[in-house]
């Protein structure tokens, strides 16, 4: 091996484990390792930002400024009304639910697609008393999965597409990834909707005990008079009360000493974390007591849950510095976060990507804040602005699938649907680009000149050449296994574009060393990148689930095992059936 072919793989290595551990934002990392490439000399000085110019990146910009406007129209919003008068079984809602997010991510990204579906189904299963654990999952998987079918479901696809195009002078067709995509979505999503209410029973109601269906909250509460905490040793809270103390907070100074032996006083500080549930019932106790929010009597009062988004300016900054809420009134209640980091006092909590904040302040100042920091509500008691529904905004997008699906570059095709909705006041670009996923499209674009560099370089070569050793890549299905198991390895733990690039020069040298068309291990990769459901980190969909339905890792697995051995063994089948 090279001493460029090493120091490609090793900072590719470097690169995931990052990516993986979350310490450090994507973006950051994307363009740290891309300068680090050029230093090292793996690719000339014309092409370190040739990436932010591929036209993957480019559609990628466009499908989201197209989502903005699409998920204001409330389309659906309405069909879940006359769904939810119709009385329909558990099964019924959790698989329409899940069948609509599939649907939606055909044609937009995966994050869109679960933004637009997941307060409808939330609506609905207020409305029909389903809990939110039997939901929030299933519509995550489905909007993974529906990404299977088109071209644009996914940046993976637009990737895979690009580099089938560059290697033969075609790419693939917009509905070429549905021959495997589609039969495996629809088995999954029925798959998961069958399985949900076994896999997330009811909660159990229970007052002093934290059962697996309640979500966890942090709050800082105070110890009134009359509360029966008063007198108890911190190391009886969780027994007792179902609350983990991780403060307690006397005057302005906090009690330190062993749990067993510091005793809550009346007046007392609590920063606990606990059930949602138990919090209410200790409220309704006069056990531990929020201060009154000083409009809590007025009559545009409300109280909202929301959840940061991907691309939220929230993320990285602590509750104490978030000018957006505390110059409109607004408090935050709580917090429930996907991975607790609790230090120092509540104002001092950091968030990250899928936390779940209550808010507590004017009706129309929340719904202000949060679409200025870029959050979603997940109650309908935030006023949204009024949806005049409008067709042309779907029926532009659908002339640019249908161009796109007769061969138009997706490019192109999309950067005119863009111009049409400016042009008719449906978009305002400059703020549109405002609100964009910036990490994603940042961390997609710094990757192409590394994942180009695999095949310059002669790294996909070499790899290619050890798992020969092992595999034997001559029989094509062999080679296509490997790939396809690979890219569902991968995923849990990154990205799914980060994925398609580092595995694609691979696949391409598999089929250039058997002799085979490229399409079928194409496909495999791009298929593989997207069945991501045994953990919560490797696709932003799963940590939002995480967060707002109050799963535990283990959660995923459970679920998630059974979807990623079928969705393996009947992808293999079809890849051979279709593509081989």
């Amino acid at each position: 091996m090279s001493f460029e072919q090493a120091t490609l793989l090793i900072l590719l290595l470097a690169m995931l484990v990052l990516f993986s551990r979350e310490h450090i934002r994507i973006e950051v990392v994307a363009i740290a390792g891309l300068l680090a490439g050029y230093a090292l000399g793996l690719y000339p000085a014309d092409q370190v930002f040739a990436g932010f110019a591929s036209p993957v990146v480019i559609t990628v910009i466009e499908i989201l400024l197209i989502v903005q406007v699409l998920a204001r129209a409330k389309l659906f919003d309405s069909l879940a009304a006359h769904f939810a008068a119709a009385k329909p079984s558990r099964f019924k809602v959790i698989a329409g639910a899940s069948s609509l997010a599939g649907f939606i991510s055909v044609f937009i990204n995966n994050i869109g697609a679960f933004a637009i579906t997941l307060p409808v189904a939330l609506r609905l299963g207020t409305a029909l008393s389903i809990p939110r654990r039997q939901l929030v999952m299933p519509i995550s998987f489905a909007a993974l999965l529906g990404g299977l079918v088109s071209l644009i479901g996914t940046p993976a696809n637009l990737l895979v597409s690009d580099a089938l195009a560059k290697a033969t002078g075609a790419g693939f067709r917009f509905f070429d990834f549905a021959y495997v995509g589609l039969p495996v979505a629809i088995t999954c999503i029925f798959l998961i909707a069958s399985r949900a209410q076994r896999l997330f029973p009811e909660p159990d109601e229970a007052p002093a005990k934290i059962s697996s269906g309640t979500r966890r909250i942090i709050v800082e509460r105070r110890v009134p008079n009359v509360s029966p905490l008063v007198g108890v040793r911190l190391s009886e809270c969780p027994a007792r009360f179902g609350i983990k103390p991780h403060a307690l907070i006397r005057g302005d100074n906090f009690v330190f000493g062993p749990l067993d032996q510091s005793v809550i006083e009346a007046g007392d500080v609590l920063l606990t974390e606990g059930g949602d549930a138990v919090f209410a019932d200790l409220a309704a106790t006069q056990g531990l007591i929020a201060d009154a929010h000083p409009q809590g009597m007025q009559p545009d009062f409300a109280r909202v849950e929301t959840v940061v988004m991907p691309e939220s300016t929230l993320i990285g900054s602590r509750i104490r510095s978030l000018e957006v809420f505390h110059h409109r009134g607004i408090v935050v209640a709580a917090l429930s976060m996907r991975t607790p980091r609790i230090e120092g006092r509540f104002l001092d909590l950091q968030l990250s990507i899928g936390d779940i904040l209550t808010l507590e302040g004017p009706r129309i100042a929340i719904a202000e804040a949060l679409e200025e920091s870029e959050c979603l509500p997940l109650a309908s008691t935030v006023p949204a602005e009024p949806p005049l529904f409008s067709w042309r905004p779907f029926a532009l997008f659908a002339c640019g699938v249908a161009a796109s699906a007769a061969g138009m570059r997706p490019d192109i095709a999309f950067a005119g649907v863009v111009l049409a909705l400016a042009v008719l006041a449906h978009l305002n670009i400059r703020q549109a680009m405002a609100d964009l996923n910036w990490p994603i499209i940042i961390m997609l674009a710094a990757m192409i000149p590394i994942g180009q560099a695999m095949t310059s370089s002669g790294a996909a070569e070499a790899i290619a050449g050890w798992l020969s050793l092992v595999v034997p890549i001559g029989e094509p299905l062999a080679g296509i296994a490997l790939i396809l198991f690979l890219a569902m390895a991968l995923t849990p733990f990154v990205n799914n574009a980060t994925v398609a690039i580092v595995l694609t020069p691979i696949a391409l040298e598999f089929a250039r060393t058997g002799q085979h068309p490229p399409d079928a291990y194409l496909i495999a990769v791009a298929a593989g990148a997207s069945l991501d459901f045994l953990t919560p980190f490797g696709h932003h969909n799963n940590a939002l689930a995480m967060g707002i339905g109050g799963y535990h890792f283990s959660d995923f697995l459970r679920a998630g095992w059974p979807l990623a051995v079928a969705s393996y063994i009947l992808a293999l089948f079809l890849l051979a059936l279709f593509w081989l």
